[in-house]
């Protein structure tokens, strides 16, 4: 599930690739839905406007995935994620175009106003009846939330919290991993909801709870009195949400827009751009 947080960000870091072994690595099907020429170079992509790209996200555009509302100034995690991939797809930022596309109406079938939308979409199989996703550029983390003056305020580690009263919402990744990661052998406090959780932790019952990081920008900077995010859980499990570009149902431009994530991931651009958005700009720190 999406949801929508909010933080504080600053400046942009994007990098950049060579596609040349775009086409060579498509395969003849692949080729054929990719483009009408089987190339990934922007000459012979599909796009909705000839030398452009346009990209889709929602208004307003909330930190710390964006910055100031301004999805065109490259700050903000997917911000820079946008045009990395557009980079690496072989447009520069003034080939770029931007549109407001309702969350609602991009997962909904039917013919898209951009050429892929960035807003924080889980992959999910009901999802793919409608639109198609590129290779995930995130996964989703867990971590660590708390209120000022807490116990778990100032904790850098795990073991720093192996002795406190941490809960999390039954059910959940956020469980698995603090049964499985945090504290494996303490007894975890557990919570039919989130909401739950969180009363619980402005009451005093809980030390710290767990959930996943979108959330707990959100509910640090909206909903609990001087919440805090005490860091992020490296080892979130396999069974971890994972954010797609969005693509209309049989996008020809699919494989060529997952080819370019999968190249940021490699080269580790990805890695490199959610250290600066969501660990240091946000901070996020990982808990070693």
């Amino acid at each position: 599930m999406r949801r929508r947080p909010l933080a504080t960000l600053a400046l942009l870091a994007a990098a950049t690739v060579s596609v040349s072994a775009c086409a060579a690595e498509e395969t003849a099907d692949d080729a054929a839905s990719a483009s009408g020429s089987g190339s990934c170079s922007p000459g012979d992509l599909p796009t909705l406007e000839d030398g452009t790209l346009t990209i889709g996200t929602d208004a307003p555009a909330y930190e710390p995935w964006f910055s100031d509302d301004d999805p065109t100034n490259g700050e903000g995690f997917e911000s820079a994620v946008a045009y990395a991939v557009a980079e690496q797809l072989g447009y520069a930022e003034d080939e770029v175009t931007w549109v407001t596309a309702q969350f609602n109406s991009v997962i909904q079938p039917g013919p898209k106003s951009f050429d892929f939308d960035v807003n924080q979409f889980s992959i999910t199989d009901e999802r793919r009846q409608a639109v198609d996703f590129s290779s995930p550029y995130y996964d989703v983390t867990q971590a660590v939330i708390t209120t000022g003056g807490s116990a778990a305020e100032g904790a850098t580690s795990l073991a720093d919290l192996k002795d406190l009263r941490i809960g999390a919402q039954v059910g959940t990744t956020s469980l698995d991993v603090l049964i499985e990661t945090i504290a494996p052998d303490s007894d975890p406090v557990v919570f039919n909801t989130n909401d739950d959780a969180k009363l619980a932790l402005q009451n005093g019952q809980v030390d710290a709870i767990v959930v996943d990081l979108p959330t707990a920008f959100y509910i640090t900077a909206a909903e609990l009195d001087d919440g805090v995010i005490v860091g992020q859980v490296a080892d979130s499990g396999s069974s971890a949400d994972q954010f797609g570009l969005v693509l209309a149902k049989d996008s020809p431009l699919t494989d060529c827009v997952s080819q370019a994530v999968d190249a940021l991931r490699e080269d580790g651009t990805l890695a490199d751009l959610e250290q600066q958005w969501l660990s240091d700009v946000a901070d996020a720190p990982v808990l070693s």
